[in-house]
């Protein structure tokens, strides 16, 4: 179990012990352009991303722009993504989506998080995820695993996303917010599960509330 130093920050020794067991943490829905991400992400709601990795690798080499999108129609477009849950709903978002992108921006995925987030089905934290893996905008999209692993490591309390959202861009600086995304994303993924983490793994188990928390009672 790695320890805090007497003057490092909680932060700090959070953000260097998780670079030191994910160095390759990164967005692991698998896309191409900016319009991929938008659709993979969209897609990935409540489904895992290998699943999404499945099915767009088929869905991106038949249609992988808003007008190709378009011309295959809800029926077809639902029959595609199926297996990923909530087709009906994605498949109509998805549409909708794209004759945005081709009656206001030539087709083109905007770049602003304001004028992502008024695309049909796309909420903050999809925003945040296009914004930050496709153009480099400093963003920390709080998805189910950054809300349960901020939680409980004690440095996020908000009972929102969005107030999870701001306190963790309270907590690290901008420069760190996209990187801070993954590897809380990595953390929750393969250690700090809802189920059953397996705190004694953990490289931030010495400073995670739980934890602490948990080891106090059993002593």
């Amino acid at each position: 179990m790695a320890q805090i130093g007497s003057d490092e920050p909680v932060s700090e020794f959070i953000y260097k012990a998780l670079m030191n067991e994910f160095p390759e943490a990164r967005c692991e829905l698998e896309f191409d352009t900016p319009f991929e991400l938008l659709i993979a992400t969209i897609l990935s709601a409540q489904c895992t991303d290998e699943r999404v990795n499945l099915v767009t690798a088929s869905l991106f080499s038949e249609a992988n722009t808003p007008e190709k999108i378009i011309k295959l129609g809800q029926t077809t477009l639902e029959n595609k993504i199926r297996s990923l849950g909530l087709f009906h709903n994605k498949a109509k978002n998805i549409l909708s989506a794209c004759q945005v992108l081709v009656e206001k921006y030539n087709g083109q995925v905007p770049e602003d998080l304001e004028l992502l987030k008024e695309l049909p089905g796309v909420g903050r934290k999809t925003a945040n995820v296009v914004a930050s893996n496709a153009f480099g905008i400093p963003a920390i999209a709080v998805d189910t695993h950054v809300f349960r692993v901020a939680h409980r490591l004690g440095i996020a309390s908000g009972k929102t996303p969005e107030k999870v959202e701001d306190e963790l861009r309270e907590v690290f600086p901008q420069d760190r917010w996209s990187i801070v995304h993954h590897l809380l994303i990595f953390l929750g993924r393969r250690i700090c599960s809802a189920r059953k983490p397996r705190c004694e793994e953990c490289p931030v188990s010495s400073v995670c509330m739980m934890y602490l928390e948990e080891l106090s009672r059993s002593n």
